[in-house]
């Protein structure tokens, strides 16, 4: 492991006094402008981050484990949240949550606001981040745990399933119901927006109607920003307006969240389009609201909670120094469920 960068290795790398680096860090406004962008410059790089319990706590466990997370309007997190809250109370930790509404930018200025509070261990959402957070956690020494994701080389370790062959089953689903027609009800990425695993699920998708000889084109967006109820509803009808419902040219959607799943059959129900006859809907996440829908929607099924607990279990190992010395990758599976929404029947 490299050594942790320090307040005196930045300045001398950014050719300014530790005096300066500490502005920069505490009072910008008093750093000239050019200063102080070669200074952040410098900080990123190296990733450096200040620790503001020095001293205080150099010989003391803080107690609590860093989750950053994409949302807190999405119950699947929560579950997830809850499993390793629950988990890791059990060895005495809490976790610290943090939110980045799906900006890689903003997981960076969490994991550098946490960082600075000493946390014993990380988890992330998912496998992509910036270079910026790649360094800081490799800085810092603590057990890292990437969640919701395979990551092809992860910081530490692993907890998740694939996005991508959660896609590919459910347009495989929708084939062998007898569908060619299929259309992606995606997001687009905007101003740091980015749904990674959404679109690890719609690649997926394309990667099964490709294989099957249909067409992989049939992509609407919805807008941009994370998924609402809106979204599958902004979709639909963009589709009908466009034409595309007539005729059967397009006869199955896959919503990108069972959230756009739902917004998308209340709005063919507002135009008279009939589900499952004239257009088969299909989600992912298994949330509540699908279930209980008139009919209910199929969709992909992933533990949430257990995700969480594993990863708990995990941490309490590694931070006990009885955790796996190799990285550990582990593929909790998924499950399709299908129900009315696409054909299936006793759903």
């Amino acid at each position: 492991m490299s050594t942790k960068p320090t307040m005196r290795d930045v300045a001398a790398e950014a050719g300014v006094s530790t005096m300066t680096v500490s502005r920069v860090l505490t009072r910008p406004e008093r750093v000239a402008e050019p200063t102080r962008r070669k200074v952040q410059y410098v900080i990123d790089r190296l990733g450096y981050v200040p620790d503001r319990n020095a001293g205080s706590l150099s010989s003391q466990r803080t107690g609590f484990v860093a989750a950053i997370m994409p949302s807190l309007r999405n119950s699947n997190f929560a579950d997830t949240g809850r499993g390793l809250a629950n988990t890791l109370r059990t060895a005495g930790y809490q976790p610290l949550f943090g939110f980045t509404d799906y900006r890689v930018a903003e997981e960076q200025a969490l994991v550098a606001a946490m960082l600075a509070r000493r946390p014993e261990a990380f988890v992330l959402t998912g496998g992509y981040h910036t270079g910026a957070t790649y360094r800081m956690l490799e800085q810092a020494a603590v057990p890292v745990v990437e969640i919701w994701d395979l990551p092809a080389n992860p910081i530490g370790h692993a907890v998740g399933f694939s996005n991508f062959d959660t896609g590919r089953a459910m347009a495989a689903h929708l084939i062998a119901q007898g569908r060619r027609g299929i259309a992606r009800l995606s997001r687009q990425a905007h101003d740091g927006f980015r749904d990674v695993r959404g679109d690890m699920r719609m690649a997926g998708a394309s990667e099964a109607l490709r294989a099957a000889g249909l067409r992989d084109d049939l992509t609407v967006t919805g807008g941009a920003g994370p998924v609402t109820f809106g979204h599958g509803a902004a979709c639909i009808a963009a589709l009908a307006d466009d034409g595309l419902l007539r005729g059967g040219r397009v006869d199955a959607v896959i919503a990108v969240s069972d959230l756009s799943a739902v917004g998308a059959l209340t709005e063919c129900q507002r135009r008279g389009i009939r589900v499952p006859d004239d257009l088969a809907i299909a989600g992912f996440g298994d949330f509540e609201i699908g279930a209980l829908s008139v009919p209910p929607i199929s969709t992909v099924r992933v533990p949430c909670e257990e995700i969480g607990a594993l990863t708990g279990r995990m941490l309490i190992d590694l931070l006990a120094g009885t955790g796996p010395a190799e990285r550990q990758v582990h593929d909790l599976g998924f499950e399709v469920i299908a129900r009315r929404s696409t054909g299936a029947t006793g759903g």
